[in-house]
């Protein structure tokens, strides 16, 4: 994803009129995931309050910031593109500086600079909280120390007095960073370092602050959810922070993302299962279900032990909606592998997935499996696969027409056309609702009466709260 900040002029958080003093002026282009956009928010909040201000487009600016995303190959060279954009401005003098922070940097490290050595500064994940000496050193011309890299935290950093990109309606919520696990095919351990759990008290008071600037849903974000509390308290406590959060005044929506498959306790399920602020949607990436597979991915799991856990979660949580994502092309999947995975998606029907093909990341183990296969076999078995998911949406956006659901009101299109969502769908994965009505504004929970569907999103008539 790329994001460039749509910038109120009036909104005192990124202005410095009000102090009557500016350091200067920048631009500010976000990629990747949601646990990277949280770390751009916390940076745009650090230079606000440093007395930087904040601009919606990169001409004319003192310097640029680019965090990047460097996840797999494609978003790398994507990061690696929006860098070229903005040294060749600074090139043409449209900017006088360019930084380029975030899993990039900590991907490559030096040889980033080594391939594009007009960058002004490079800036690891967690040297975030530094931003604003960077940010100084650029503007004071010191050309020497270009790097700044810090080791990954013990525990996770403190994500308050972020300046948001996100509605304020909704926000995501990271409660740890890293990974303690050990795919074969990711290298996200060696950009975030392990697993680093956000203090119980921290989570809260940044949900409270979240809240208290308007946000009624939370994107619950982690590299590892469901490992919450391992590392800090000896044991996992997820449970016991969403019974937490379910108290925080102001918020509707709390929703689950990046739930590994192990740790599901009963405790976990039930609090789900019990709570009114909790949505029934789970998204929780399976990867494979073949045990060869999973075993060379080195997920820790087994078909048998996944298929019950899809079961036993439907079973116990009313009207789950279930997202998950799959690798295909993984080194050495044959034909037969690929077409289990494939019964499985019929058979499991997942109300939303997404499917990626297998990405050779250097340095990681599967780099060195035999048996990788050419990206058109890739390609081929991704597209299959989301034919037949494709089927199964629209059959379960069929299946809610007729129907009146609560629409969280993100946008509003025309005088009478509004853009939402339904618990079913998360913000900039999935689809949308589009709202016939008056009478509301956005961020509000609305009845809407779903009335049809148009490809993955579904259209509705907000319903008269007169006619109660």
């Amino acid at each position: 994803m790329t994001q460039l900040p749509n910038i109120d002029p009036n909104d005192s958080a990124v202005s410095s009129e009000e102090a009557g003093f500016s350091k200067g002026n920048y631009a500010f282009v976000t990629l990747g995931c949601p646990k990277n956009l949280i770390d751009s928010e916390r940076m745009l909040g650090s230079l606000s309050l440093d007395s930087y201000s904040l601009v919606s487009q990169p001409e004319g600016t003192d310097f640029v910031i680019v965090n990047t995303c460097g996840f797999i190959e494609s978003a790398r060279e994507e990061s690696k593109g929006v860098i070229r954009e903005m040294l060749d401005l600074k090139r043409r003098g449209g900017t006088r500086g360019v930084i380029v922070a975030g899993c990039l940097p900590e991907r490559l490290g030096g040889s980033l600079l080594d391939e594009m050595p007009e960058i002004d500064h490079v800036v690891g994940v967690f040297g975030r909280e530094e931003i604003t000496r960077v940010a100084d050193r650029l503007l004071g011309g010191a050309n020497e120390q270009r790097q700044l890299f810090r080791p990954a935290p013990i525990r996770a950093l403190d994500d308050r007095e972020r300046l948001r990109l996100t509605p304020s309606h909704y926000a995501y919520l990271k409660i740890s960073e890293g990974c303690d696990r050990t795919c074969t095919f990711c290298a996200i351990p060696k950009m975030r370092g392990k697993h680093a759990t956000k203090p119980m008290e921290l989570v809260i008071a940044e949900a409270e602050e979240l809240a208290a600037d308007g946000v009624r849903e939370l994107n619950i974000v982690a590299q590892d959810t469901t490992y919450y509390g391992m590392d800090l308290y000896g044991e996992v406590r997820l449970a016991e922070l969403l019974r937490q959060l379910e108290q925080v005044e102001g918020i509707d929506w709390l929703r689950l993302m990046y739930l590994y498959p192990i740790n599901f306790t009963d405790e976990l399920i039930e609090t789900i299962a019990g709570s009114q602020k909790i949505i029934p949607y789970l998204d929780m990436p399976l990867q494979h279900i073949n045990d060869t597979m999973l075993k060379r991915m080195q997920r820790r799991v087994n078909k048998a032990d996944s298929v019950a856990l899809v079961e036993r979660l439907r079973e116990r949580i009313p009207n789950l909606v279930l997202r998950t994502t799959f690798v295909v092309g993984f080194p050495g999947e044959t034909d037969a592998q690929f077409e289990e995975l494939r019964q499985f998606v019929v058979d499991a029907r997942f109300e939303r997935m997404g499917v990626f093909t297998y990405s050779l990341e250097p340095g990681t183990p599967a780099e060195k499996l035999p048996g990788h296969l050419p990206e058109s076999v890739k390609q081929a078995r991704q597209d299959e696969l989301m034919t037949v998911q494709q089927q199964i949406a629209f059959e379960f956006g069929d299946s809610l027409v007729g129907y009146e659901l609560d629409v969280l009101v993100d946008a509003q299109l025309d005088d009478d056309q509004w853009l939402g969502r339904i618990y079913a769908d998360a913000p900039e994965i999935d689809g949308s609702v589009y709202i016939t009505g008056s009478g509301f504004s956005t961020g509000e929970m609305v009845p809407v009466e779903l009335t049809g569907r148009q490809d993955y999103d579904l259209i509705g008539i907000a319903s008269d709260p007169e006619a109660d």
